[in-house]
């Protein structure tokens, strides 16, 4: 059975930062990319960050500069690094790992990101 579990959100100041993980379990984790999307309240659901499993990494616009996506294949576990922590990014952030070749895509149960003062 596949399994993300995300940890790491909470509440935190404007300027402030946090990283969340994604330990999986069940799946050959290093045959996997990593995404992390966020949805805010009333919005669609959007992409944040993206690492394939070749490595190649891309941002949305919103967040260059200030969120890192890494990962541990040792641990199976991903990573998003939020610095510079804006109102804006609020929401609630989603871990989605995926294999292309194979059409295959599982979701974490989110975990919520609050920046306020």
């Amino acid at each position: 059975q596949v399994r993300l579990v995300e940890s790491g959100g909470g509440l935190v100041q404007p300027g402030g930062s946090l990283r969340l993980s994604c330990a999986a379990s069940g799946i050959t984790f290093v045959r996997y990319g990593v995404r992390w999307y966020r949805q805010a309240p009333g919005k669609t659901r959007d992409l944040v960050a993206d690492m394939r499993r070749t490595g190649s990494i891309n941002y949305a616009d919103s967040v260059k500069g200030r969120f890192t996506i890494s990962r541990d294949n040792a641990k199976n576990t991903g990573y998003l690094q939020m610095s510079s922590l804006r109102p804006d990014d609020t929401a609630v952030y989603y871990c989605n790992v995926f294999d292309d070749t194979y059409g295959l895509n599982y979701w974490g149960q989110g975990t919520q990101v609050t920046v306020s003062s």
